[in-house]
């Protein structure tokens, strides 16, 4: 048995692993990528020439400390890249790793998940060109590849003017950055941002120099249309103004931020709480991870606080893990990241009013809009299978009548969307409609694989 599991090789990952190795203990670190870094800090296939300092900019410096820790680090643990976790199941975990799947017991387990791409569904998302911010980023510094010739930016989330600059540094051209959210509600929460200036000067470098580009920088848009016949040709927006404005591009990068990949935590025995600041089910721990005997939450996997913030809680994490196992922790090895974890996590609350769901847009999207990529489910039919004598008001049973959200990625995309329409066709609040339920395997895996399913 394992003594102590970590899930995930970001900066949370990362930070826990390098404290508990330090204290001497024995650490099995599951990697579900090819090598460690987390989405904000991956590293280029093997072989690529990409000048990922160039590309990193201002953290270019983060970057490289983050990789020189874990290289030093990496002799001391079991490390176990291309590992994908698929189940839990008591103190047993469910591995699958060049399609063999194995099972590895565990006496601590520490949950780094990190987060993944939350969108919202527009008219024409599902067509070829269209794809996730995240999914942008991971082509650009994974392959050095750009999604398309001329891209706009669409959503709600400061990783738009971040994207946009790193896709202009290697040659792309940026056709608009296009934000939902109204410019009134950012200066609303401008004193909130204030408790983290080095993150908001950060972010405002990267819009003004998109300006400075002449990129086209929009406030408190209406995405009406990705327009194109079997590609892509433009985006169609509704202006703050109310008019509507056509930009010709062959790409577009949608995203509203993050959200938590919380799967594991919920098989695992967290308990889910609705956020109505997020408008998401946060898995509950308390101050130091503790989110069940045994389990512990570090990093975005929990709540969304960025690179810093999750670096900061694999410390506190770790810290807690050898107290419980009855290790003294100097208070000097995790004060400084106890205030830091503190104060960039009420920034983020503020980040979240500056960059906001679109729940209105959402309600509001015609009947015919695609909700559920993966079953070919619209928005009508959910409002329909709601509109019949007994019909469902809640997600699970919206999800058994209409398929939505039991396809390939089981509502990891499509449910934050969902929720809303559930609530809003049922005039009920976010936390009223409920939640779909984590169920295994957490990710497609081979039959040979499901076959071990607990």
């Amino acid at each position: 048995m394992a003594e102590i599991v970590i899930v995930g090789a970001g900066p949370a990952g990362i930070a826990a692993a390098g404290l508990l190795a330090g204290h001497g203990r024995s650490v099995t670190l599951i990697d579900e990528g090819l090598q460690a870094g987390g989405q904000g800090y991956r590293r280029p296939a093997p072989g690529l020439a990409l000048d990922m300092p160039a590309l990193m900019g201002s953290e270019a410096a983060r970057y490289r400390s983050l990789h020189a820790r874990f290289s030093a680090l990496r002799p001391r643990l079991d490390y176990r890249p291309g590992t994908l976790v698929w189940a839990v199941e008591g103190r047993t975990l469910h591995l699958l790793s060049a399609g063999v799947a194995t099972t590895l017991p565990f006496e601590v387990l520490i949950l780094a998940t990190g987060a993944m791409d939350r969108v919202a569904p527009f008219p024409g998302w599902a067509k070829p060109g269209v794809f996730t911010l995240g999914g942008a980023q991971v082509a650009l510094k994974d392959q050095g590849c750009l999604i398309g010739r001329r891209v706009a930016f669409l959503g709600s989330s400061p990783l738009l003017g971040l994207a946009a600059q790193q896709y202009r540094k290697l040659g792309g051209e940026v056709a608009v950055i296009a934000d939902t959210t109204p410019f009134r509600r950012k200066f609303s929460a401008l004193p909130g941002l204030l408790r983290s200036p080095r993150t908001l000067l950060r972010g405002a470098s990267y819009l003004g120099g998109a300006l400075l580009a002449g990129v086209p920088l929009l406030q408190g848009v209406t995405p009406l249309a990705a327009e194109g016949g079997e590609h892509v040709e433009g985006l169609l927006l509704r202006d703050g103004r109310g008019r509507e404005r056509r930009y010709a591009c062959d790409a577009i990068a949608l995203g509203y931020g993050l959200k938590p990949e919380t799967q594991l935590a919920e098989l695992a025995g967290a308990a889910l709480i609705f956020d109505e600041d997020y408008r998401l089910w946060l898995p509950q721990a308390d101050a130091e991870g503790r989110a069940a005997p045994g389990l512990y939450l570090a990093g975005d996997g929990m709540t969304i606080g960025g690179a810093d913030a999750a670096e900061a809680s694999g410390t506190v994490v770790a810290a807690a893990v050898l107290a419980d196992l009855g290790e003294t922790v100097l208070a000097s090895e995790v004060a400084a990241s106890h205030r830091r974890l503190h104060r960039l996590r009420r920034f983020q609350k503020s980040l979240a009013a500056a960059f906001a769901w679109p729940v209105a847009q959402i309600r509001a999207l015609p009947d015919e809009v695609l909700l559920c990529r993966c079953e070919n489910v619209s928005l009508g039919e959910v409002r329909a299978a709601m509109a019949r004598e007994l019909g469902p008001a809640e997600v699970n049973r919206v999800k058994a009548i209409t398929r939505c959200g039991m396809g390939r990625c089981q509502g990891r995309v499509c449910g934050p969307a969902l929720q809303e329409i559930v609530a809003g066709a049922a005039d009920l609040p976010g936390a009223a409609a409920g939640r779909l339920r984590a169920q295994a395997p957490v990710k497609p895996v081979a039959l040979s694989a499901a076959g071990e399913a607990p």
